[in-house]
């Protein structure tokens, strides 16, 4: 195997950065077995660390025509490649980084970070062999197989994969174009007079600054709204429940444009309706800045639908009685607009505002959301979920009297 490489060194490691043919990956680079450890309970510990997450990997392959990769970082022991150097002039200037690593016998090669991918590009080439010229960039560097070189790069190890940090929340609806719902949520951000300029909170957090007194809600809550609506168009349009792990393969890679077309229109009609029901969010949107004042306040705490927590078990709420009854968005919601969202009021207080300290209260979605089902129609509660109801409605008011009446109050 000869490979046109880049030399370079950081730390008082030599390392050269090159690619490598899926083939070549499959066919050179081996688990890691004794490299890093000679205990077998630790080589275990190690080979325990892939997971199934190398399906996935396999399953982006197979299915993402615009697939990218971060670097392998392999290492190389027994027997060190040979670097062949060759000049390059370019300028003024002159460089002998460049030229070509040449592996003359079987060497041994190791992922130190990009197990999965190895195993994930191995199980795509097992499927379909005609990937074998796909190329991967490739960082080596060497490994000696005695104690010292051990230490060494089992500190690389662990240092690579104690700083990598995941794609956060913000930058994955702002970024990912094969999440259909990130993409529908900046088509909001930028078409719906809902969420234009300062109606909406760009934050990293769910909620809203103190002294914001313009958002309806925040960025991310906006975006497990229309979770939720995805969730809702996907039982309504493939007659099965979006479980976690369908919700995660199905947002994972892009859709035909067909299908993303035909979740927003889904999506944006929710919000037209939820504007054109709500007395609440007509005002909103008549208001001159600062929009919600009057809305969201220290004071009564303003009203359910523009709190974070407020908002999402609300939107959850119309998805389910709009699955579990069939109504349309129109009627559900024009029922609610006859609600009062009031936090001071019942049965909001104690449950999402307390009055003696004036703050919201956290961690009561779910119950909040079963009290807007209640609301609604008690009937589309099962014996169980009321129950559940009326127990956590009963100590959250301190209510010592007969279970059968503490929801008497919020009819």
């Amino acid at each position: 195997m000869k490979i046109p490489a880049l030399r370079s060194e950081l730390g008082g490691r030599t390392y050269y950065v090159a690619t490598l043919t899926f083939q070549q990956v499959s066919d050179y680079v081996s688990k890691i077995d004794n490299e890093l450890h000679k205990s077998e309970s630790l080589k275990d510990l190690i080979q325990r660390s892939i997971t199934n997450n190398y399906i996935k990997i396999k399953e982006y392959i197979l299915n993402q025509d615009e697939r990218f990769f971060n670097s392998l970082i392999l290492a190389v022991y027994d027997d060190y490649p040979v670097w062949k150097e060759v000049e390059l002039q370019y300028d003024d200037g002159s460089t002998y980084q460049v030229g070509l690593l040449d592996f003359p016998t079987q060497h041994k090669i190791f992922p130190v970070d990009g197990q999965h991918r190895v195993e994930g590009i191995k199980a795509a080439l097992r499927e379909n062999p005609d990937l074998k010229d796909e190329k991967i960039a490739a960082i080596f560097i060497g490994h000696k197989n005695d104690d010292e070189g051990k230490q060494s790069t089992r500190r690389l190890f662990t240092t690579l994969n104690r700083y990598a940090k995941p794609v956060s929340f913000d930058d994955t609806i702002a970024l990912d174009e094969d999440d259909t719902v990130a993409i529908i949520t900046r088509e909001l951000l930028e078409d719906h007079k809902l969420f234009q300029g300062k109606r909406i909170v760009y934050a990293k957090a769910k909620g809203i600054p103190n002294n914001n007194f313009n958002a309806l809600t925040s960025i991310i809550t906006l975006y497990q709204c229309n979770i939720e609506l995805f969730k809702t168009w996907h039982f309504k349009t493939k007659k099965k429940k979006a479980t976690a792990s369908v919700l995660s393969d199905y947002l994972k890679f892009r859709k035909s444009k067909e299908e993303i077309e035909e979740v927003k229109k889904y999506i944006f009609y929710f919000w037209d309706t939820f504007c054109k029901e709500l007395d609440v969010i007509k005002t909103y949107l008549k208001n001159s800045e600062p929009f919600a004042k009057d809305l969201r306040n220290n004071e009564n705490g303003g009203n359910l639908l523009f709190r974070p927590v407020g908002l999402l078990p609300f939107v959850k709420a119309t998805c389910d009685i709009k699955i579990l009854s069939g109504a349309k968005f129109r009627l559900i919601l024009s029922k609610f607009n006859k609600m009062d969202f009031q936090l001071s009021s019942i049965p909001w207080e104690k449950v999402m505002w307390e009055p003696a300290t004036k703050t919201m209260i956290m961690n009561t979605a779910t119950l909040t959301q079963m009290l807007l089902v209640y609301k609604f129609d008690s009937k589309l509660l099962t014996p169980t979920k009321l129950s559940k109801l009326k127990k956590d409605y009963a100590v959250k008011i301190d209510f010592d009297g007969k279970p059968s009446e503490v929801l008497n109050s919020i009819k």
